[in-house]
């Protein structure tokens, strides 16, 4: 089993982060999410909790020795539960790979949360990964490794492309704040 964890601070509200969420993809910088579904989306009228569940369709190369092992093809498959709590300004996400998951899972949990410092969110994020083969634990660990790699990438990716994604909803925000003066 593989742990990977990351934190970030982002320079931008949370109010601002949680609706960025909603236009991270598609991203030419995160080029591998190919397709978005929102199969779901709720407000618990007690709580006013938003529940969105999504699909994301995802195109990665994996290497020859885990294709000729488990089969499969470059299409994946990710799904996607996230909470929106305006009350308390938490936003969790959580997410576990659909594609191959009788192989290995890969579960991921992001969490988005005002910073003690005003105007600022932190981002934290953790993901399990797990090969589910005890017959072959050499192959086992080689496609634990792999995701773990490959999760570090695109986590990378991702953080890159969200500061983007933040950087031109804000601009947006000010151009439209300069219009309407």
């Amino acid at each position: 089993m593989h742990f990977v964890n990351q934190s970030h601070n982002y320079d931008h509200p949370w109010s601002h982060v949680v609706i960025g969420m909603w236009h991270k993809y598609p991203n030419p910088k995160c080029t591998h999410v190919v397709s978005i579904d929102v199969l779901d989306r709720s407000v618990d009228p007690k709580t006013g909790i938003i529940r969105t569940e999504r699909v994301l369709g995802c195109k990665q190369k994996a290497p020859k020795w885990i294709v000729k092992l488990f089969g499969g093809s470059e299409d994946a498959f990710v799904r996607e539960i996230s909470f929106i709590d305006p009350r308390t300004q938490n936003a969790t996400i959580t997410s576990e790979n659909l594609s191959l998951s009788q192989f290995a899972t890969c579960l991921e949990q992001i969490r988005y949360s005002p910073s003690s410092t005003p105007g600022r969110t932190v981002f934290l994020q953790t993901a399990e990964i797990q090969a589910r083969m005890t017959l072959w634990r050499s192959a086992a660990d080689g496609l634990e490794r792999w995701m773990a790699q490959r999760f570090e990438q695109n986590a990378h990716l991702g953080k890159m492309a969200f500061t983007d994604v933040l950087r031109r909803l804000w601009e947006e925000r000010e151009r439209m704040q300069a219009v309407a003066a």
